[in-house]
């Protein structure tokens, strides 16, 4: 069986929003759907066993809710559903190593009114070795005037040309193809501070000149995937400015943006960098954090 995309449940809002999503990305990927609730229980003695059975319960009618509304939403998505023990933060890491991706609800509120995204989730998208998605539970569809014009959203990419990542890029490749969507790739750099200049460095350099050497770095970077995927159309933006803040506009009217995650190789800290950490608490659409090394 191909591996399977799997989604957190936990009753919430967020999660039911999250298996909707997953239930049609299983369609798009043509996987089956896992729905995955995580028990941690800690009885008091001599109530091991009513408190088993009701947490049992429990489950069964979370994973049952989640079940009816991916029906309902993706009639042929093929779905079963796990119950496993544990704390949920260790059970989902381990299942983003055998999904394709995993999906989880994300609480991110944005700008405005604040930063939540769940502690588990957060934990699990600074740990886990495959893809996950955070899908929030409201603006998850913002629409551009050419979203409202064409009927069609991009997948956006964000791509650090000095240090490109194969899996990221081959993701959001095969993200855009499943939709049919543009594929958006997206490089931010920051004119240099005279001050911070060194010695033989050329600061008279003009904008748009920096705008079209960066681009220029950006097309070999993408050149051989767009040969791989050439059924996908491909736009390639370069932005001066902060990568957080071009990606945040970017995607407020995207179908998902995509974005990387370096794995550390000190495993206790669990943390995810500055943009990275930024963009999956403010954007509004779907946000794919792929790991690599």
């Amino acid at each position: 069986m191909p591996a399977p995309v799997a989604v957190g449940i936990d009753g919430s809002p967020e999660s039911l929003a999250a298996a909707e999503w997953a239930a049609r990305e299983a369609v798009l990927r043509g996987r089956p759907l896992r729905l995955l609730h995580a028990r941690n229980w800690h009885p008091r003695p001599g109530e091991a066993e009513i408190t088993d059975a009701a947490g049992r319960h429990r489950a069964r009618h979370l994973l049952r809710q989640a079940e009816e509304r991916v029906r309902t939403a993706c009639p042929d998505v093929r779905v079963y559903d796990e119950q496993v023990e544990g704390p949920a933060s260790a059970a989902l890491v381990k299942a983003s190593a055998d999904a394709e991706p995993l999906v989880l609800g994300s609480r991110g509120l944005g700008r405005i009114t604040g930063l939540l995204v769940g502690s588990v989730a957060l934990e699990v998208v600074a740990r886990a070795t495959g893809p996950v998605v955070l899908v929030r539970a409201d603006g998850t569809t913002g629409e551009t005037r050419e979203a409202a014009r064409t009927g069609r959203r991009d997948v956006v990419l964000g791509v650090d040309v000095t240090e490109p990542c194969d899996e990221v890029i081959e993701f959001a490749f095969e993200a855009a193809r499943a939709r049919h969507a543009r594929l958006r790739v997206l490089h931010a750099w920051r004119a240099p501070d005279p001050l911070t200049l060194g010695p033989g460095e050329i600061g008279l350099v003009s904008d748009p000149q920096r705008a079209e050497e960066w681009l220029r770095f950006l097309t070999a970077v993408i050149q051989v995937w767009g040969d791989k995927y050439a059924d996908v159309d491909v736009l390639r933006t370069v932005v001066d400015g902060r990568p957080s803040d071009a990606l945040l506009k970017a995607a407020s009217g995207a179908e998902l943006l995509v974005v990387g995650h370096r794995l550390t190789d000190r495993p206790r800290i669990a943390r995810t960098g500055p943009v990275t950490h930024t963009v999956i608490q403010q954007a509004v659409c779907p946000v794919a954090v792929v790991p690599h090394c």
